[in-house]
């Protein structure tokens, strides 16, 4: 049984526009590509070297920033017992929205939404619910509401007010249902300066999902700090469906006194774990959803939960792998929290477990890309399996530099021939999914509170590089 926490020690305690924008660059024809595993797009070899050479300088004559404070958002003074609070929303299959959020008191758990922002259309709906609490030691949470409206149309705005105080009016758009289609990626979030500078980059720029692959709040047991991290996305996380996992930090478990692990995060962030009936997962911890018309087959896995051989993540791992037909599928992304490759000093080796055991599933599959977290800096590596280079293999990317309270890991080990591009500095990253065959990676540096294009990067899916449509030997 795999055990939380590592190394014996455990773990304890904005408006969005919604045109769309295009891409930085158009996609690259199969023609143009210099790999057929990741390549940038076709450009004189002139310009890309005199382009290469000035992100790499710009990268080492960078400044980092000291730490910023941790902060402390207060519900609103015009609020009461009534007022919808820490909304946030998350995709539920195909056509699908559950909306959470919390009172302080007793409410109705209903959605009112519409087309119209006046809700006087015809149009207007209402759905209804359930709310539940949690203790925490001393604590007791406010009312929790869970409620899943639709079918929706896909890329429409949609206006909701939640429970009985109409006072308070949300909206957000829901992804579009064919490619192209935009994540933003940030991990360890928690609720600084730079995170807050994080929010404001993502925001500035339009995205269909928001992946964030675990640590969310830091409250590390202070449960009043789950409810400022609520009030500090709830801008964003409101307007734009956020599919988050675990980290180390959502554990919170205390020996004796609090036992349980992952009770707020559980309470406060459920996702869509069960929502397929024919491959339901027996977790909130992990779980799979699809967008685009099913052309992004998206996996989020649990770093802590038990994922051996015979648990209950590795078989519904291999029962989820086993259903994509790539032809329908071109794409597969996953996300972990402890990174399985990792260059930085910190957090060395506390993906390696899991990586023997389910790195083989995802190879197998034809995994694209694996996003991972933990390590408080930003590091890509090329194609990889079993530690070496490997064509077919997923694309890895550390972006655990979201803006968190501990601050960035600035060491580095000897840079393996594996690892692209690394650096210590705050930020996000978008995965814009152009067509079946390609995606633009691009990685921002947000900590000097302008948005700098620091790392990009076309991929090439798996799907279509024939030279991996041999039998999945791993």
């Amino acid at each position: 049984m795999h055990s939380y926490g590592f190394n014996g020690r455990q773990e304890s305690c904005l408006v969005l526009h919604p045109s769309y924008k295009s891409f930085a660059h158009p996609p690259p024809t199969r023609k143009g590509l210099r790999d057929s595993a990741m390549s940038a797009p076709h450009l004189p070899s002139a310009a890309f070297f005199a382009m290469a050479c000035f992100l790499a300088c710009a990268a080492a004559a960078y400044q980092r920033p000291p730490p910023r404070e941790t902060l402390s958002v207060p519900l609103a003074d015009d609020a009461d017992g009534l007022t919808p609070q820490q909304v946030h929303i998350s995709l539920v299959g195909s056509d699908g929205m559950r909306i959470t959020w919390i009172t302080d008191d007793d409410s109705p758990s209903t959605v009112e939404y519409s087309t119209s922002s006046t809700f006087q259309q015809r149009g207007s709906k209402v759905a209804t619910g359930s709310s539940s609490s949690y203790s925490y030691i001393l604590y007791r949470s406010g009312q929790i509401h869970d409620v899943v409206i639709g079918p929706l149309s896909p890329s429409t705005v949609y206006y909701y007010r939640c429970g009985s105080n109409p006072t308070r009016k949300f909206s957000f758009k829901t992804p579009p249902s064919s490619l192209p289609f935009r994540f933003a990626v940030a991990g360890d979030l928690g609720q600084t300066g730079w995170t807050n500078s994080t929010l404001q980059h993502v925001a500035a720029q339009d995205y269909d999902v928001l992946l964030l692959p675990g640590d969310l709040s830091y409250a590390d047991c202070r449960q009043s700090l789950w409810d400022s991290f609520g009030r500090l996305v709830e801008p964003l996380a409101s307007s734009r469906p956020w599919m988050v996992t675990q980290g180390n930090h959502e554990i919170e478990k205390i020996p004796v006194i609090h036992p349980q692990p992952f009770v707020a995060y559980n309470s406060r962030w459920r996702m869509p774990y069960d929502a397929d009936p024919a491959a339901p997962s027996a977790s909130n911890l992990y779980y799979s959803f699809e967008v685009a018309g099913g052309a992004v087959h998206v996996i989020m896995l649990g770093s802590y939960a038990d994922f051996g051989p015979s648990s209950s993540q590795h078989t519904w791992l291999a029962f989820d792998l086993a259903r994509l037909d790539r032809n329908r599928t071109p794409w597969v992304v996953a996300l972990i929290h402890a990174p399985w490759y990792n260059s930085n000093a910190a957090h060395q080796g506390e993906g390696e477990e899991m990586r023997q055991a389910m790195e083989a599933q995802l190879y197998g599959a034809r995994v694209d890309v694996v996003f991972a977290g933990h390590v408080h800096a930003y590091e890509r590596f090329t194609r990889v399996y079993d530690n070496r280079s490997d064509p077919c293999g997923p694309v890895h990317i550390i972006i655990g530099d979201g803006g968190n309270r501990e601050g960035l890991a600035s060491e580095y080990l000897d840079k393996p021939k594996i690892s692209v591009f690394r650096e210590a500095s705050f930020g996000h990253g978008r995965l814009e999914v152009a067509n079946a065959t390609h995606a633009l990676w691009t990685w921002n540096r947000n900590d000097d509170d302008e948005a700098v294009v620091a790392d990009q990067i076309w991929l090439t899916s798996l799907a279509s590089n024939s030279a991996c449509h041999q039998p999945k030997s791993t």
